[in-house]
């Protein structure tokens, strides 16, 4: 009865590795242009298996903001005031040599790029 049960748990294991399930593995960055993301220190990626997500992308974002600015010097200084719905560019393009978060998508055929590593 052992033996079926190890049968069956190795089974089970075979046909999930099989159907390449999604996967968290981590790359680096080789190149910027054309984007080139080595996985794992082994498989390199072309942006045409490449999903980018907004963190890993120079995009806009609309903030509100409200506070005061001081401009000037002396007796020339004065202050006004800096309110309302604001654009601002964030610069999170990816940079040659960034470690990135990758999600293999089930199939293996394209890999979403998550995230940067951050150093602590």
């Amino acid at each position: 009865m052992n033996d079926i049960l190890k049968l069956f748990k190795r089974a089970a294991k075979e046909a999930i590795e099989a159907s390449d399930p999604t996967a968290i593995q981590f790359g680096e960055v080789t190149s910027v242009s054309p984007l080139k993301i080595l996985v794992e220190q082994k498989k390199p990626l072309t942006m045409a298996q490449l999903v980018l997500t907004r963190n890993v992308r120079d995009h806009e974002i609309e903030m509100t903001v409200e506070h005061t600015t001081e401009v000037g010097n002396g007796p020339d200084a004065h202050t006004h005031e800096y309110k309302g719905r604001k654009k601002f560019i964030v610069h999170n393009a990816l940079k040659l040599g960034d470690k990135v978060m990758l999600v293999k998508v089930q199939g293996g055929q394209k890999y979403i790029v998550w995230d940067k590593e951050v150093d602590v």
